[in-house]
């Protein structure tokens, strides 16, 4: 992190003279400091996100893909002058052990058209669905595949 933030400097700066290097590393080090201090930032904890970071990119094209497909589904909906909707609300625990992948997953299911979660609290999800046929198998839906390979 510390030379990431130094190369930032450098490239901001937009040229490279001793005085921009020593006020780049006066800068640098404190901002390091406080990102492990403050912000919890270890070593391990960028390991961890770099290790992940192919799972989390497939989760952020899933979660596209997926909003695509719920959008269209609705807007179907919406202009079938006999479509209704038919609401459901639906509770399932994830089992997914961390609280940032448990409030991703919360949010995903939110940016999703057509379904909305109403409470969750650690792995416990209550959840709207404009139709019931939305909520068939939303705990065992790609997004929760994806968050439960994260290690």
């Amino acid at each position: 992190m510390a030379i990431l933030l130094f190369l930032l400097w450098i490239i901001w700066n937009g040229k490279l003279s001793v005085e921009i290097i020593l006020f780049g590393v006066l800068l640098t080090v404190p901002a390091f400091l406080f990102g492990v201090k403050v912000l919890g930032y270890s070593l391990e904890s960028e390991r961890r996100f770099w290790r992940n970071f192919p799972l989390f990119l497939l989760y952020s094209l899933t979660l596209i893909r997926e909003i695509f497909k719920a959008a269209l589904a609705v807007a179907l909906l919406a202009f079938d002058p006999k479509g209704k909707p038919e609401p459901v609300i639906v509770e399932f625990d994830s089992g997914i052990p961390t609280d940032f992948q448990n409030v991703l997953l919360a949010n995903s299911i939110t940016l999703t058209p057509g379904t909305y979660t109403l409470f969750q609290d650690k792995d416990h999800f209550v959840v709207h669905c404009l139709r019931r046929e939305y909520a068939e198998g939303i705990d065992n839906s790609s997004f929760v595949e994806l968050l439960r390979k994260v290690k």
